[in-house]
């Protein structure tokens, strides 16, 4: 049996114009009054509202509810007060998918402000960080598993920040990963060139990221074990994830 992943990145920056607090004309955007208006019609409602048939037992579907995504907080807040129906629906997919999964839903987080989180100083990353699981939180009415980074940037601060905030797992491109071992060898393989193995195979594994320094983090019931390094336990390669 093959798995297909899918992972829906969603965002939008604020528009508003600051000292009205509306989103004005975007002539480009047209024949939609602005692009968040365009793009909910193209994207955000469709997949909300998915249409499968033409004739009269077609059903309607809540794509949310059987992908992972993301929403940027400032695109949610748009939503939350333009297009209810389609913030409730992506709120409703989370919930039905933490039900069906043991408490592990579709969402995750994403950093507050889609800044690129290496390029920022250590109290900078922290705050988008915190207020993008503070959002997460206030919204889906549980904490985050992970949180997305904003173009996947990553560096070591940027990981070590996730472990300290509990993340279990991050989703990075393939060419992202520099070498990778088996944790029953020391021979390390260079993946650089994006030759990191994301197929599926009966042989079902994590990849793990240890960032040098001292503490535990808690890894999912049948996998808990101490650790001498601090750990994110699972590495997802964006189009395809190894579990």
């Amino acid at each position: 049996m093959t798995a297909l992943i899918i992972h829906g990145h969603f965002y939008q920056p604020p528009r508003e114009n600051p000292r009205t607090g509306e989103v004005e004309l975007q002539p480009s955007a047209a024949p939609y009054h602005d692009w968040n208006e365009r793009i909910h019609a193209e994207c955000y409602a469709p997949n909300a509202f998915a249409r499968i048939g033409n004739n009269a037992q077609a059903c309607i579907i809540n794509n949310y509810a059987h992908i992972s995504f993301n929403f940027g907080p400032t695109l949610l807040s748009w939503l939350e007060k333009y297009q209810p129906r389609t913030y409730q629906r992506i709120l409703d997919a989370d919930a039905e998918s933490t039900v069906q999964r043991d408490g592990h839903g579709n969402a995750i987080a994403q950093a507050y402000g889609h800044a690129i989180l290496p390029l920022l100083d250590a109290r900078d990353r922290l705050t988008h960080v915190v207020w993008g699981l503070e959002d997460f939180r206030y919204r889906f009415k549980r904490r985050a598993e992970s949180i997305w980074l904003p173009e996947t940037a990553c560096n070591n601060e940027t990981l070590e920040l996730l472990i300290e905030q509990e993340m279990r797992f991050v989703i990075l491109a393939p060419n992202q990963a520099r070498r990778v071992r088996r944790l029953t060898e020391q021979t390390w393989t260079n993946v650089q060139s994006g030759a990191v193995d994301t197929s599926c195979s009966t042989e079902s594994r994590l990849y793990r990221i240890s960032i040098s320094g001292k503490g535990n983090i808690i890894l999912p019931p049948a996998a808990r074990y101490s650790l001498s390094r601090r750990t994110i336990p699972s590495l997802k390669c964006q189009g395809r994830t190894r579990k």
